[in-house]
């Protein structure tokens, strides 16, 4: 079983009393995270799944149906207990907060499920200061290989920080093919056979629009959430318009933005906005939309660009849930439309910058002196060309994705 780079965060005892919610795209190994945890603590039938009659039916009878495990737990620490799909209950929140509030302090709780964790946050809710959210992405390159990442400390610098990934002399150029060709979801990517792939991506896109989305949303036709869906993979690396998808698909520039936020609440999207340092205005501007399954880009390029998206996000958001710092993903787009793919920012300032190239080439001079009139930060170029390292004295690194990825 390939263990995920969140169980260490996610699980951390730092993290005291508080609930542990982890979110995340369907199928990425919510569930699979927390039951090996369980397991690994010889703890497994402190799992509830709340799809279950059996689950359900004992809530019914006694809303306290795990009590006496709580209190005949003899074991070292509190008693983890994991509740899976318990939002699909009425009243879900207030279920929580009681069991919280009565079992704090023999207790640690974990809860799994839909986006809908992550969307009820955004809105509100009584839970207030009673968890933390985590969120699980697609597998890394890193957790393929079975290592451990890399992680920085407070206040490190980006150029430290690839150096100590630079020290790491390997290259796993075909673990890296079966993640491009085959997705990071844990059972395609394993699996590694392109006939269950079409068949595993296509069940996952009717299951999305018509299970989560549905849902989570007051979308009425969630036809149109699909076809846009369907039009996304050529628009990724690019602007996204929202007024040119309105054109194609024919609905209202309001039901263009309500599908896409749509696709963002169920992570089938996340979207990068270019950096400002006037947030207002970076606000107002087109941002770039990447799929959590980059595998949905025919386009080598943009496949590429698109997987070296989720692994940065993944990265950053990883050290945002350990309380490193406030790391967000941004983009780089001049007046002269010279672009940069991706800039990781730290508290609101400029951190690192990325460019995502298929073959090794000489980093373009626009991105040298984005680099300098954003404070001498590092240019890091990732390739897909294998057994790629070149460094110059001036932070520039040129580097294969195989390598930089693997730690």
């Amino acid at each position: 079983m390939i263990k995920r780079h969140l169980n260490e965060v996610c699980f951390s005892p730092g993290f005291g009393r508080q609930m542990r919610f982890v979110a995340g795209p369907r199928q990425v190994g919510k569930t699979t995270l927390a039951r090996s945890f369980l397991e690994q603590l010889k703890i497994s039938k402190m799992y509830y799944n709340w799809d279950l009659r059996k689950t359900r039916d004992a809530f019914r009878n006694d809303p306290y149906f795990f009590e006496t495990m709580v209190y005949d737990f003899s074991g070292q620490g509190p008693l983890w207990i994991c509740f899976d799909e318990i939002h699909k209950m009425p009243k879900w929140k207030n279920i929580l907060k009681d069991y919280f509030d009565k079992f704090e302090q023999h207790c640690r709780f974990i809860v799994t499920g839909s986006a809908r964790l992550d969307w009820f946050r955004r809105s509100g809710d009584s839970l207030a200061g009673r968890y933390f959210l985590f969120r699980l992405f697609p597998l890394s390159l890193s957790e393929l290989v079975g290592k451990k990442p890399i992680y920085i400390e407070e206040g490190q610098s980006a150029e430290e920080f690839i150096e100590r990934k630079l020290a790491k002399v390997t290259y796993e150029a075909d673990l890296l093919e079966q993640l491009l060709n085959f997705s990071g979801f844990p059972e395609p990517c394993l699996k590694a056979k392109s006939t269950f792939h079409r068949r595993w991506q296509r069940d996952m896109v009717d299951r999305l629009v018509r299970e989560d989305i549905r849902d989570l949303t007051r979308i009425m036709d969630v036809e149109n959430v699909a076809t846009i869906m369907s039009l996304l993979p050529e628009r990724v690396g690019g602007l996204l318009s929202l007024n040119a998808i309105r054109e194609d698909v024919g609905i209202s520039y309001t039901a263009v933005k309500n599908c896409i936020s749509a696709l963002q609440l169920s992570y089938a999207v996340f979207l990068i906005s270019p950096y400002s340092s006037r947030i207002a205005r970076a606000i107002k501007k087109e941002k770039k939309c990447y799929f959590f399954d980059w595998t949905r880009c025919p386009d080598k390029s943009r496949r590429f660009e698109n997987y070296v998206a989720v692994e940065l996000k993944s990265m950053i958001e990883r050290w945002n849930d350990q309380g490193i710092g406030d790391f967000d993903l941004c983009f780089i787009r001049t007046k002269e439309r010279k672009e940069t793919d991706f800039l990781i920012v730290n508290n609101q300032k400029p951190w690192c910058l990325f460019e995502a190239k298929l073959k090794d080439q000489t980093i373009d001079n626009h991105h040298l002196k984005q680099a300098k009139a954003l404070g001498d930060i590092p240019v890091v170029q990732i390739c897909h060309q294998n057994k790629v390292l070149k460094k110059s004295d001036n932070q520039l690194f040129r580097i294969s994705a195989s390598r930089f990825f693997n730690s």
